[in-house]
Protein backbone atom coordinates (compact mmCIF):
# COMPACT_ATOMS: atom_id res chain seq x y z
CA UNK A 1 0.00 0.00 0.00
CA UNK A 2 1.24 3.50 -0.24
CA UNK A 3 0.45 6.60 0.63
CA UNK A 4 -1.18 9.42 -0.64
CA UNK A 5 1.71 11.47 -0.47
CA UNK A 6 3.53 8.79 -2.73
CA UNK A 7 0.77 9.32 -5.81
CA UNK A 8 1.10 12.79 -6.35
CA UNK A 9 5.18 12.40 -5.87
CA UNK A 10 4.30 9.76 -8.75
CA UNK A 11 1.96 12.22 -10.76
CA UNK A 12 5.07 15.11 -10.77
CA UNK A 13 7.66 12.11 -11.69
CA UNK A 14 5.29 11.97 -14.84
CA UNK A 15 5.42 14.95 -15.56
CA UNK A 16 8.66 15.84 -15.22
CA UNK A 17 9.60 12.86 -17.53
CA UNK A 18 6.90 14.42 -19.87
CA UNK A 19 8.15 17.73 -20.05
CA UNK A 20 12.09 16.44 -20.77
CA UNK A 21 10.65 14.02 -23.28
CA UNK A 22 8.54 17.02 -24.85
CA UNK A 23 12.47 18.89 -24.58
CA UNK A 24 14.47 15.81 -26.50
CA UNK A 25 11.92 15.44 -28.75
CA UNK A 26 11.21 19.40 -30.48
CA UNK A 27 15.74 19.76 -29.63
CA UNK A 28 16.15 16.53 -31.83
CA UNK A 29 15.46 18.28 -35.11
CA UNK A 30 18.63 20.66 -34.56
CA UNK A 31 21.07 17.33 -35.05
CA UNK A 32 19.27 16.95 -38.43
CA UNK A 33 19.32 20.42 -39.19
CA UNK A 34 23.72 20.47 -38.41
CA UNK A 35 24.22 16.95 -40.59
CA UNK A 36 23.98 14.99 -37.38
CA UNK A 37 20.88 12.33 -37.89
CA UNK A 38 22.02 9.92 -35.59
CA UNK A 39 22.63 12.01 -32.66
CA UNK A 40 18.85 12.95 -34.08
CA UNK A 41 17.07 9.68 -33.87
CA UNK A 42 19.10 8.27 -30.96
CA UNK A 43 17.58 11.67 -29.56
CA UNK A 44 13.82 10.88 -30.83
CA UNK A 45 14.10 7.58 -29.65
CA UNK A 46 15.30 8.30 -26.25
CA UNK A 47 12.17 10.85 -26.32
CA UNK A 48 9.66 8.42 -26.86
CA UNK A 49 10.95 6.14 -24.70
CA UNK A 50 10.78 8.87 -22.12
CA UNK A 51 6.86 9.71 -23.31
CA UNK A 52 5.78 6.35 -22.58
CA UNK A 53 7.32 5.91 -19.61
CA UNK A 54 5.17 9.43 -17.80
CA UNK A 55 2.13 8.23 -19.61
CA UNK A 56 2.58 4.73 -17.56
CA UNK A 57 4.04 6.31 -14.40
CA UNK A 58 0.43 9.29 -14.90
CA UNK A 59 -2.15 6.62 -15.40
CA UNK A 60 -0.82 4.84 -12.39
CA UNK A 61 -0.87 7.35 -10.12
CA UNK A 62 -4.58 8.58 -11.64
CA UNK A 63 -5.85 4.60 -10.62
CA UNK A 64 -4.61 4.88 -7.03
Amino acid sequence: MTSPAGDGRERLVAILAAGVAVVLLVSSVTWFASDQAAVGVAQLFLGAVLAVVAALLYRRAQRR
